[in-house]
């Protein structure tokens, strides 16, 4: 049998964060975006030492940062998700314990999009496409705004 060099529903790149309070993480990705737990690795002392989330028909994997993990720092993400209904997932996200960053609102780039973040700090931009918009658009309207 042939392995797949890319493992069956993953895309090229894969979001891994190494947070504190990655059981935490786990149940708010569950409430705000509806991910599947696909996978929980634990250490015997509880901590997840492992896992992988589905949001979407996007992976996301996850793990507990040590204290000095191997000399790496734990850092925050920023993650842009595209959603049926803006509104609808920041609602959802901010009643799962999210902290707002930005309500939803119509951007000039053809997007409507707000943010929460997680209690881990990682941001979250939530948007749906509103309207395409051409690359010469993009840029009138990026100078009207600046006027």
């Amino acid at each position: 049998m042939t392995v797949k060099p890319i493992p069956e529903g993953y895309h090229t790149i894969t979001p891994y964060f190494v947070v504190r309070g990655a059981a935490k993480l786990i149940e708010f990705l569950k409430h705000a975006f509806d991910a599947q737990e696909l996978e929980k690795l634990a250490m015997p002392d509880g901590t997840v030492m492992h896992a992988q989330m589905k949001v979407g028909d996007s992976m996301i994997m996850l793990a507990e940062g040590q204290k000095d993990m191997e000399g790496r720092s734990l850092m925050p993400a920023m993650l842009y998700m595209y959603v049926e209904d803006t509104d609808a997932v920041y609602k959802k996200a901010m009643e799962a314990g999210g902290k707002s960053i930005m309500e939803p609102i119509d951007q000039f780039y053809g997007d409507r999009s707000g943010a929460v973040e997680d209690m881990a700090g990682n941001q979250w931009w939530i948007a749906t496409r509103k309207e395409d918009i051409s690359s010469e658009e993009l840029m009138r309207r990026s100078a009207q705004r600046k006027k």
